[in-house]
């Protein structure tokens, strides 16, 4: 069994275990093979949460006021599906980022391959101290941020994830307009864990729902998605 995680404030706030899940060796090999059989036969990856998670946040930003022009960053992009999936209804200035040189190779084809130039792909580390300095996408400001399983993965790391969790939180701050908006989707952690961690940054501003399910007479979500305003 891997060490417990310590939270910012001391305490243990981690109710499951590390992974390597949490590792970027994980990813950069998910994303090379991954980058070799687009390549070979055009198949584009697993899409995160899968279709419906992410069109459940396409529908949401589509149906709220927010401007198709405005500055959106997807952070942790994977294969570029989220942003391709934004382009395809409207939205023009879209920025994915990766700690994974593989997953940016890969969404850069992928949205190529559709017609989408246009979209800025960038390698970033969300959870490295110096990455606001090193990293061109963090030095501007976004309306919107986006994230669908990147600080799940964050807080799966084996080691350092109290320090990794606090650098994604000051990035996060960091690059956002004042009353941006921040969707983060998550299957690790509940709508009040999230809230606890995020909230004297962000204020609640809606909750998208999930599917559902109940066991032992109790409802739960198999994953939560939250969009949050930064206050």
């Amino acid at each position: 069994m891997s060490a417990p995680i310590v939270a910012v404030d001391g305490n243990d706030d981690r109710d499951f275990e590390s992974s390597e899940l949490g590792t970027k060796d994980y990813w950069d090999k998910v994303y090379d093979r991954e980058l070799e059989t687009f390549e070979d036969i055009g198949d584009v990856g697993e899409i995160w949460f899968g279709e419906d998670s992410q069109n459940r946040v396409a529908r949401w930003l589509e149906k709220s006021a927010i401007s198709p022009e405005t500055s959106v960053l997807d952070l942790g992009c994977g294969n570029g599906a989220m942003l391709i999936e934004l382009r395809n209804n409207g939205f023009t200035n879209l920025t994915g980022i990766d700690y994974s040189s593989g997953a940016i190779q890969l969404a850069k084809k992928v949205a190529e391959a559709d017609g989408f130039k246009d979209i800025v792909f960038e390698v970033g580390d969300l959870t490295a101290e110096d990455s606001i300095g090193n990293c061109p996408c963090f030095s501007r400001k976004y309306g919107v941020c986006l994230d669908k399983g990147t600080y799940d993965a964050i807080s799966l790391m084996p080691t350092s994830c109290t320090e990794a969790r606090v650098s994604y939180l000051r990035i996060v701050k960091t690059v956002m307009v004042d009353d941006g908006i921040f969707i983060l989707t998550s299957c690790n952690w509940t709508k009040e864990q999230l809230l606890e961690f995020f909230g004297k940054d962000f204020r609640l501003e809606a909750n998208i729902p999930t599917p559902s399910f109940q066991f032992g007479g109790k409802q739960g979500n198999t994953v939560t998605t939250l969009v949050l305003k930064k206050s």
